[in-house]
């Protein structure tokens, strides 16, 4: 029976606005139903996509960029800008100094800066001034010159003021701060930029300092190594050294982490990495273990999360602060001795110098484009990211990600390093078996390493 009233339909409208695209170029709106039971194999999907994009890792590593070549001798120093992203330094053994512009790969400033080896390169805070020593028993201020407009000819060149040593110099280092530095040689000095001579003199027994660096973040204190094995701390406020230890092996390097105060990290002869905390130098925080040959050079990120090292076995490894080995190796068939590494101010790239006299420009990331990213690229990027972190235990991924190339020299050394170490654990096991319970005691690794405690100069 028809009552004369309408009766209600209940339909479905949807606005097409909401699922269709205003313009061409607009992306697809994408709906999703969040429900585990609609979707029953996401986790194999994700562990496929983590997969794939490890694989594409591995794939589209191609992490050396260019080589900046004009040098005539080794790379012995080098030093960047915190400041200026594009401008490097480097000083090679034939007394040479050179500052390059690394957007259009050239030289734009040179001169002969020491009779012999330039050990070391420092710049200010600001990054216009530039403190260098060498061989000569000199150390030379440098005003830093940024345009190719600037560049000058080797026979024009002067520093602003040279200063006078009665010995070698083997490192620098200026305060972030003021205007003092620190040099290395027979004795550690702490100069003034304003005065002829040292204002002080440090010395605890030490034999020829190897190296020194002060802390960007404590910038009053800073490092010293020597070769007699010793690292020793010092405080520029009370004008006397701080603490000491000594290690079995002597220390090459070393570098202090910008982001945690009281870290250091050090590159050793024995081919490994130490780091440590300076307020308790019994044992080390970390061991990096990898190369093969002595570590000469190390260098922070300015991050604070990883640092860069090079080493005598002709390689470049990048380190995780928080891990024992290294996530990327570097190496080429012609790139020799490594005495120099560089971390640049924005985290992207890294710098080396070789004893082929040549300075080589990597990707930090091997696989990462360089090109500029679209936001979808981006969130891509960053959701493979999550992936590869989720299943990064999974045996196939962990296996494909740890796997690095190398050459057949560095494979077979790391091959007699792991069969001698083994041997040694096995000795020491048996010593402690057939040996009277309780007087063989087992030292973990990262004690074992110091000879001599963290002492101070009151005892």
């Amino acid at each position: 029976n028809f009552s004369g009233k309408m009766p209600r339909v209940r339909t479905i409208s949807r606005s097409s606005e909401d699922y269709s695209r205003s313009r061409k170029r607009d992306v697809d709106k994408v709906f999703r139903n969040p429900d585990p039971k609609l979707h029953p194999f996401e986790k194999a999907r994700e562990y496929k996509r983590a997969l794939n994009a490890v694989k594409l890792d591995k794939i589209f590593a191609k992490p050396f960029l260019f080589a900046l070549d004009g040098h005539m001798d080794t790379v012995w120093s080098m030093e960047t800008i915190r400041t200026n992203l594009r401008t490097l330094i480097s000083g090679a053994c034939d007394g040479e100094l050179r500052v390059w512009n690394l957007g259009t790969r050239k030289c734009i400033w040179k001169a002969k800066a020491h009779n012999g080896f330039v050990r070391g390169i420092a710049a200010d805070s600001d990054g216009k001034l530039m403190v260098t020593c060498g061989d000569d028993s000199s150390i030379k201020l440098w005003k830093i010159r940024r345009s190719s407009k600037a560049e000058i000819g080797t026979s024009e060149v002067k520093p602003l003021q040279t200063y006078l040593g009665s010995s070698a110099f083997v490192g620098v280092s200026h305060h972030f701060k003021k205007p003092l530095f620190a040099t290395a040689g027979s004795k550690v000095e702490l100069w003034d930029q304003s005065r002829s001579e040292a204002i002080h003199t440090f010395s605890w027994g030490a034999d020829t300092i190897n190296t020194v660096k002060f802390n960007p973040v404590e910038t009053d204190v800073f490092a010293s190594s020597a070769n007699d094995r010793n690292v020793v701390l010092y405080d520029v406020r009370s004008r006397t050294p701080m603490r000491k230890m000594i290690m079995h092996m002597a220390t090459n390097a070393i570098a202090w982490n910008p982001m945690e105060a009281f870290n250091f990290s050090t590159a050793n002869e024995d081919h490994n990495c130490y780091t440590f905390d300076m307020r308790n130098l019994k044992r080390a925080l970390n061991i990096h273990k990898d190369h093969v040959g002595a570590v000469m050079a190390i260098d922070y990120a300015p991050t604070g999360k990883e640092f860069v090292t090079g080493s005598y076995d002709r390689t470049i490894r990048i380190f995780p602060v928080s891990t024992g080995h290294s996530r990327e190796v570097y190496h080429t068939k012609r790139m020799q001795r490594l005495f120099s590494v560089k971390f640049s101010a924005d985290n992207k790239y890294v710098m080396s110098g070789s004893d082929d006299a040549n300075i080589r420009l990597w990707k930090a990331r091997s696989s990462e484009s360089l090109k500029t990213l679209l936001p979808q690229e981006k969130n891509k990027i960053q959701y493979l990211g999550a992936l590869k972190k989720k299943f990064k235990d999974a045996p196939e991924i962990r296996r494909i990600a740890r796997h690095k190339h190398v050459p057949r020299r560095i494979m077979k050394a790391r091959q007699l390093k792991h069969t001698i170490q083994k041997s040694r654990l096995v000795k020491e096991s048996n010593r402690r078996k057939h040996s009277k319970p309780g007087s063989i005691t087992k030292k973990p690794a990262r004690n074992s390493k110091v000879v001599v405690k963290g002492t101070s100069k009151t005892h």
